[in-house]
């Protein structure tokens, strides 16, 4: 490493955020990216540590400590060399993966692990502005042809891996703009969407296709908050016009609450409420937007989307944000010695949080009332653990105010009714079943019919979802040209 002694004698530095009452005002990123120097300093932190635990907990196995070291010796155009040869996205990556190579950091065991997200972010935004991400279009046209469904992070790197070998691909998406759950499913001052723009521009010279507002399936369901477009193709149809086809939706079926008073006016997942937002802010004109303007909003799920209700919930000039789950209050530090370098469970607090949110634990919600048809409170009770189970604690049923209530609680499924029009086998969660191993790798019982991301392996990361996509687009090059250079 280019500074052996660097991990003890620098200091984690972690990048900073424009102060909560003004970033609440808008809805754009408000990450104050490192500085160039700011950076070296963290890839200095990088140690000689024999074994890089960072490269397997990175799902695309990122060659972290590589390209930390070229960032130290300010190398940036060879990091970005190295970055780019496992990750395709990393500009999506660097903004919003929760950083699992971080907790895997041998430096995490007793100290503060190396800002590896924060250097992914300063590496690939150096590179857009130097000019040097450019497209890559073959040398060579196969002649094959593919269909890729789904135009979210796996269905993204599917298609521009698949292009870069000289296939002919074409994106089916079936909301009117490309990024799938990227576009629609993560705020804007998460991730604004120009960055995906950016990159369609580059698929697109590299020989890309993209078809927006295209329902692939048998018969496209009511139009709804996703807009699906009135042009259907069928899987008969895609399976007959291309040499491939690769099915790679997103985890999109909601988990429901099925408790009494469901139906009231003003309960709604996640979902509903989060993709109208990043309409408006695209410039789409919606009618009677779904707003928390002055309304006492609960949010029902403690994960990512559950904090992404809250932060938009605060942009719109909520009353009240309430936040609660099912599960206890996980620890503020974890066991380090008991889980590294696994994924550790403890308390985490998002930015959105510290803009203002009530939060609560060992809550389980019991019923909703209301009047005329809309919600007005919702009645819930405390949990504790007993004998190994979780239980009601006697006596401990309150109520809430709630105008808005937010379903956040997870994803059960892809879409059942694409699944069930392709006719392919599913798992038990209702995921289409195929392999990551073998040479049958992410194919289906279908033919020429391949699966990657969520839609095989159920809801997960944006990271994971890239790392599908760029293994399936190896199994689909194998199994149209009998052979493929792409990377495993």
């Amino acid at each position: 490493m280019g500074k052996v002694t660097g991990f003890l004698e620098f200091e984690r530095q972690s990048e900073s955020y424009e102060a909560p009452l003004a970033r609440v005002k808008h809805y754009k990123e408000f990450v104050l990216a490192l500085s160039d120097d700011q950076a070296k300093v963290q890839g200095a932190r990088c140690m000689d540590c024999g074994i890089p635990f960072c490269n397997n907990g990175c799902p695309v196995n990122n060659i972290i400590p590589d390209f930390n070291d070229l960032v130290y010796r300010q190398d940036w155009k060879s990091a970005i060399a190295v970055l780019h040869s496992t990750n395709n996205f990393p500009e999506f990556t660097g903004r919003i993966c929760p950083a699992p190579c971080e907790a895997a950091c041998t430096l995490n065991i007793n100290s503060d692990a190396v800002g590896i997200k924060s250097i992914e972010h300063a590496i690939i935004d150096k590179a857009w502005s130097e000019g040097w991400v450019e497209p890559q279009p073959a040398k060579h046209k196969t002649g094959k042809t593919v269909a890729v469904v789904g135009s979210g992070p796996a269905g993204m790197a599917v298609a521009q891996q698949l292009a870069r070998v000289g296939h002919d691909v074409t994106v089916f998406e079936k909301n009117d703009r490309v990024g799938g759950l990227l576009r629609y499913g993560i705020p804007d001052f998460k991730l604004e969407k120009w960055l995906i723009d950016r990159r369609m521009r580059q698929m697109e010279a590299e020989g890309v296709t993209f078809r927006t507002g295209v329902y692939v399936g048998k018969e496209a369901p009511e139009a709804h908050i996703n807009n699906f477009s009135k042009e259907t193709i069928t899987p008969d149809q895609l399976q007959a016009q291309f040499d491939a086809v690769v099915i790679a939706g997103g985890a999109e079926q909601p988990r429901d609450l099925p408790v009494p008073g469901r139906e009231l006016e003003g309960i709604h997942f996640a979902m509903e409420f989060l993709p109208q937002q990043n309409k408006v802010n695209a410039g789409d004109k919606l009618v009677n937007q779904m707003l928390a303007t002055g309304k006492n909003v609960i949010v029902i799920g403690g994960g990512d989307t559950g904090s992404d209700c809250v932060g938009t919930s605060n942009r719109h000039g909520a009353k009240t944000v309430k936040q609660f789950e099912l599960l206890p209050q996980p620890p503020e530090q974890e066991n380090k010695p008991m889980v590294w370098p696994y994924w550790p469970t403890k308390l985490r607090t998002s930015s959105s949080h510290e803009e203002g949110c009530e939060r609560d634990w060992s809550v389980a919600t019991k019923r909703f009332e209301g009047k005329n048809g809309k919600v007005e409170k919702l009645i819930a009770v405390r949990l504790e653990w007993k004998d190994g189970k979780m239980q009601e604690v006697p006596g401990s049923e309150f109520e809430l105010k709630a105008d808005l209530v937010l379903l956040a609680m997870g994803f059960v499924s892809p879409l059942q009714t694409v699944l069930d029009a392709f006719g392919v086998d599913k798992d038990a969660r209702g995921n289409v079943r195929a392999s990551t191993e073998g040479e049958r790798a992410y194919t289906t019982n279908l033919p020429k019919v391949f699966a990657a991301g969520d839609v095989r392996r159920g809801q997960s990361l944006v990271v994971w979802a890239i790392r599908e996509g760029r293994q399936c687009a190896r199994a689909v090059d194998e199994f149209l040209m009998g052979h493929s250079e792409l990377p495993r």
